[in-house]
């Protein structure tokens, strides 16, 4: 997958504005970033240590609590989603964009809009759907 694909879903959530957080793209809805390009600063490179990095581009991805957070991680291991120590205690995962599939992405986008979206928003999205 790539960002293209990632401006393509989140063009169907209503809502979504694209910003700029921290210099990278974010897409928010209700304010609230709920995806966002996150690439390695230099501190998160030098904690890879020996490890290489994960390639291609990377995207944060927000979810409901930390509870959420270790699930996703726990079911999505191998579909490209993870964590860095930058990450600990925030409500967010990262997505290695060329391991995850269409529709992984898609459901996983569709969850961190949902963590932010307004009810009335996000009910009328999911009946509609």
């Amino acid at each position: 997958m790539s960002l293209g694909d990632v401006e393509r879903v989140v063009a169907g959530l209503p809502g979504t504005e694209e910003v700029a957080r921290h210099g990278a793209r974010t897409w928010a809805v209700g304010g609230k970033a709920y995806a966002w390009v996150r690439p390695f600063s230099k501190a998160d490179l030098k904690r890879f240590g020996d490890e290489a990095p994960p390639e291609g581009p990377i995207l944060a991805l927000a979810v409901e609590d930390l509870a959420e957070k270790e699930a996703v991680l726990a079911a999505r291991a191998g579909d490209g989603f993870f964590t860095i120590p930058h990450f600990n205690g925030y409500a967010a995962v990262l997505v290695q964009l060329d391991k995850v599939s269409e529709g992984v992405l898609m459901e996983a986008l569709l969850d961190a809009w949902l963590v932010h979206a307004p009810a009335a928003v996000a009910k009328a999205h999911l009946e509609g759907r």
